[in-house]
């Protein structure tokens, strides 16, 4: 079998590949010849210092970012360039930084909004509340309010989301997140801005979104005690180049990622074993 024959189908039984990547802004590389893949049912990390290139990646393989070169394999498919407008329909979903929830609205509308790119009524009839916009809408709650049991939202799920904290917040962006029932499911650093019980309680839902749900997670994330006790895989990151990528166990190890990243002043936190 050829090298291209060969690489055809690894890139097929991934969830995720992405193949000599690289991407500048202005003249300043912010990934270099990335070639990462990752498994059907893997919680991948990506974690390196700031600047690393993290969230570049997430965002070439969501759309929000044309590479210079290379490609991004989903579930088989190769694309130079993600087609945002087709995420859904690749069966990828996303989180961002920063919370991207509609304060005004209550967590179950906000979940539910993460149903709206399958809908087939138009704007004018779901504003005229026709007959056709109005089922879609009831299954679209029906599915959210689903989702909320799943996450142990149900007894929030009429509340306004801006009165809620922000452990909650970040909660309920993870259901909008699912309840498309996404297979792969990026994580841009879901845990930022969390006391350590709340880490606890939404790596557990991570978890059981891999389980339960069978969705294949790549996370990127600062505290390290998390990713150690959550991952099955990690990449590390440095200058847009990719330094290890390894279990746990073997990153812990590598010389190079000590170097860069982990040393004295990244240590473990106090999330270790989460």
């Amino acid at each position: 079998m050829s090298a291209t024959l060969v690489v055809a189908a690894v890139e097929d039984r991934a969830a995720l590949a992405i193949e000599s990547l690289s991407l500048s802004f202005g003249g300043v590389m912010a990934l270099s010849g990335i070639d990462l893949t990752v498994a059907p049912g893997e919680i991948r990390a990506v974690i390196g210092p700031n600047g690393a290139g993290k969230s570049s990646l997430i965002n070439v393989v969501s759309g929000l970012y044309r590479p210079d070169h290379g490609r991004v394999w989903l579930g088989g498919r190769s694309f130079a360039a993600v087609p945002t407008d087709r995420l859904a329909a690749l069966g990828v979903a996303r989180t961002f930084q920063n919370l991207a929830l509609f304060k005004g609205l209550s967590v179950l509308d906000n979940v539910a909004v993460g149903l709206n790119h399958g809908f087939r009524a138009g704007v004018f009839a779901q504003i005229a509340g026709l007959p056709g916009a109005r089922r879609e809408r009831a299954a679209a709650q029906e599915r959210a309010a689903a989702v909320l049991d799943f996450f142990h939202l149900t007894d929030m799920r009429d509340r306004l989301v801006g009165t809620l904290s922000y452990g909650v917040q970040k909660r309920v962006e993870l259901a909008r997140a699912v309840v498309a029932r996404p297979r792969l499911l990026l994580l841009d650093e879901p845990m930022a801005g969390m006391t350590l019980t709340e880490k606890r309680e939404l790596t557990g839902f991570i978890r059981a979104i891999r389980d339960e749900l069978q969705a294949t997670i790549v996370l990127i994330e600062h505290d390290i005690g998390v990713v150690m006790g959550l991952s099955d895989r990690v990449a590390v990151l440095d200058y847009g180049r990719l330094i290890g990528d390894g279990t746990p166990e073997a990153i812990r190890a590598n010389q190079a990622v000590i170097d860069a990243y982990l040393g004295v002043a990244h240590d473990l936190e106090a999330g270790e074993g989460i």
